[in-house]
């Protein structure tokens, strides 16, 4: 569903490159987890994948089309939750899912339900009619969820789509995210919350200094399956530091 083949990417005023002939595929039906420290290539692969940042080299795919070439149709296939809150203060909550969901070709009829469906799952009925501006950190991350989810995308990309929730509606993300896989699309997610990373993903990959340094289920990745998802990640990015 997603493939990245040798992708690079260098910023101008670097001569390091931020990723490194990045390959990598993510199937179709599986939520796939998505790790590495600050500085790691993280961001600007997702950035990359969301057709936010074009690569220096390589291509990616998503379900087979090319996301350099046609990008139109490729980020048609995406749902995308981004690490802030870049979204229209002086629009009321129920107007930006309207404009978001009209993006998408989505009708009256379709958006409305959606509208309602996700506002009951998420407690915002009451907040959409309010201007966005007035929101709290937590409503504005349920806005962004909903807003990529709302047109039902084959592919969620989600980078720290928990930060803000409350618990109960991380625990409903959580639920969508395994509903979604288990449709038989694909959930690209990205956190620096390792336990809940290790408790929902199918397979993982960890990045460090541009390059994949582990990728595959957990219990492929460690040896002894006492360890845990924290000190694998520690120990896999420590340049020598915890090892």
């Amino acid at each position: 569903m997603i493939r990245l083949y040798n992708v690079s990417k260098t910023y101008s005023k670097s001569r390091t490159k931020a990723v490194d002939d990045l390959t990598l595929e993510i199937k179709s039906g599986e939520i796939f987890g998505f790790l590495g420290p600050n500085g790691a290539g993280k961001s600007t692969t997702i950035k990359m994948l969301t057709g936010i940042l074009a690569p220096d080299s390589g291509t990616i795919e998503i379900d087979g089309v090319n996301i350099t070439d046609n990008p139109v149709a490729a980020k048609s296939l995406l749902g995308f939750v981004p690490d802030n809150h870049e979204i229209y203060d002086t629009l009321r909550g129920v107007e930006y899912l309207n404009f978001i969901g009209t993006m998408y070709g989505m009708s009256t009829e379709q958006l409305k339900q959606k509208i309602d469906l996700y506002a009951d799952m998420f407690d915002m009925t009451e907040a959409l009619p309010n201007m966005i501006g007035s929101y709290s950190h937590g409503m504005k991350q349920k806005l962004s969820v909903i807003a990529a989810v709302i047109h039902d995308p084959k592919v969620w990309v989600l980078d720290e789509p928990l930060t803000g929730l409350d618990p109960q509606s991380a625990y409903r993300l959580k639920q969508l995210m395994r509903t979604q896989a288990d449709m038989g699309n694909t959930v690209f997610f990205s956190s620096h919350v390792i336990d809940v990373v290790e408790k929902v993903c199918d397979r993982i990959a960890i990045i460090n200094h541009g390059k994949l340094v582990a990728v595959d289920t957990l219990d492929n990745i460690r040896a002894d399956s006492s360890v845990s998802l924290e000190s694998l990640f520690l120990t896999v990015t420590s340049d020598g530091e915890h090892k």
